[in-house]
């Protein structure tokens, strides 16, 4: 509990204000169509359907409290020599893809099944619809901005800040479970598949590739096929 205590406000700040504003936005959004004359039931519906929105919102926030890190973004962006930034590319687009065709054959079915049969607070295949009808606002937010600033946030300069006052472990937990409650607002499953499959995955790239490079190529390989495979179904709709 000391070591948690000693670090520093500014540092839990920036890992908090994601999903707070999240939060926050969504709420927002909430009162804003309870207030006008949309009918009770449509008012999740309309709400989801802001989440690129939302979601574009709160990274561009993120990487403004990112200026009061500028030391630790220099350090996290110091990239390796030529041919050990080719490798770590290589094996981080090479895990991002692989997580990705696991993601869509696997673990987003066993997603929906788990908030069929369990439950969960939002509808079961409610997200993708949503992500689908706004394609290019999509894009911008979770290919072009989320790998790189999540990254910067949650790897970056999370886990050498957590490392130095609670070690590795805790600072690979804490900063898993924070980067799985950013996307909280896929669901509760959801959470717990990002935070630990990917930010699991993320983390362990981090430290074994001794930087940034190589979780960054995985998570925009990650995003990126993501976001083809939500372009396929838009074009079918």
């Amino acid at each position: 509990m000391s070591a948690l205590l000693a670090i520093p406000y500014k540092t839990w700040l920036l890992l908090l204000v994601g999903p707070l504003l999240f939060l926050l936005a969504i709420v927002a959004a909430s009162l804003f169509f309870t207030f006008r004359p949309v009918p009770q039931a449509d008012i999740p519906v309309r709400v989801m359907a802001l989440l690129p929105h939302i979601l574009l919102g709160v990274l561009s926030c993120l990487a403004l409290f990112m200026v009061g890190f500028t030391d630790q973004v220099v350090e996290a962006w110091r990239l390796p020599v030529f041919g050990k930034g080719v490798s770590d590319l290589v094996v981080g687009l090479v895990a991002g893809s692989l997580l990705a065709m696991a993601y869509i054959y696997w673990l987003a079915p066993l997603l929906e099944m788990l908030q069929r049969t369990v439950g969960d607070y939002v509808p079961p295949g409610a997200v993708l619809p949503v992500v689908s009808s706004s394609i290019g606002l999509f894009f911008i937010a979770n290919v072009l901005l989320a790998p790189l600033v999540e990254e910067t946030v949650y790897r970056g300069i999370a886990l050498p800040l957590l490392g130095a006052h609670v070690g590795v472990f805790w600072a690979v937990v804490l900063s898993c479970m924070l980067f799985g409650l950013l996307h909280w607002a896929g669901g509760f499953w959801y959470v717990l598949l990002t935070g630990i499959v990917a930010g699991g995955l993320f983390a362990g790239l981090f430290y074994w590739r001794e930087g940034l490079l190589a979780p960054f190529a995985a998570h925009f390989a990650l995003n990126l096929i993501e976001f083809i495979y939500a372009w396929r179904v838009h074009d079918r709709v």
